[in-house]
Formats: C-alpha cells, structure tokens, sequence
C-alpha cells in the first residue's frame, strides 16, 4: 500500500483467498492461472474505478493498482516465496468470473490475480530481461 498513486487516492483493494474452492474457480477462470488452483493463497488486486478525483471517475486506478501489485510481488520476493501476476483486467471474461467468483461489487475491478506459494525450485533464478537498446540517451 505504500505504492505511489495518483492524487492519493489509493484506489486498491485486496483479496486474499486460501478457501481451495475458490482458488479453483479463480484458476478456471484464466487460461494461464493453472497455478491458482495449487497455491496455498492467491491476492486478488482490485482498483475502485468511482473513486472521484476532481470530481470525475478515477482513470487512473489501474496505474494505482499496477504499481501496488509489483510491490506486492517484490515484497513476496523478499520473502522467499514464490508469486506472478496473472492478468485478469482487461479480459470480459475474466472479470465476470472473478467478480462472481469472489461477490465484487459492480465500482470495483479485479485487476489481477498472485497465486503466492513456495518455489518448486528454490534455485532457480529470474529470467534475464535485460536489453541494453532499450535504454536511450538524451533522445530517442
């Protein structure tokens, strides 16, 4: 929660599921989020899109939410578990069977789903994505 958001208006909230239940139906849910259904937990990020900032909806929840959620996931990190962001905004379909999944009201959307557990590979390091061309100076 310490991540940066616009206006401060800290639009995220967190759900956190253990019930295996519902960590099925969140792995049902998303094509790539198999893992859900194994984890001990999952987070669920949502961002209140209502939230008013000089007196209109808050576009901006998802950049709010986005950065919270690499927080979340360093601070998992830290701790030597393992996590990854599964996405489920902007995907309709997505959204609709987490919402139901999980009773979330109409002015919130889930953003994304952290399966958080223990790596089956303790050692294994993290893919290097380093590309030096995408760094400019000065220009583009």
């Amino acid at each position: 929660m310490a991540a940066p958001t616009a206006i401060n208006l800290q639009p995220w909230e967190f759900i956190v599921v253990r019930d295996k239940g519902t960590l099925a139906k969140l792995a049902a849910a998303n094509r790539f989020g198999g893992m859900i259904a194994t984890a001990p937990l999952a987070i669920v990020v949502c961002g209140d899109t209502l939230q008013e900032a000089r007196g209109e909806p808050n576009k901006w929840w998802m950049l709010d939410c986005s950065a919270a959620t690499e927080n979340l996931l360093l601070a998992a990190t830290a701790q030597g578990l393992g996590a990854v962001w599964t996405a489920v905004y902007p995907h309709e379909d997505r959204v609709a069977a987490v919402r139901k999944a999980l009773s979330i009201p109409d002015r919130y959307v889930p953003l994304c789903v952290v399966p958080v557990g223990y790596p089956a590979d303790a050692t294994a390091k993290p893919k290097n994505k380093w590309k030096p061309g995408k760094i400019h100076k000065e220009k583009f």
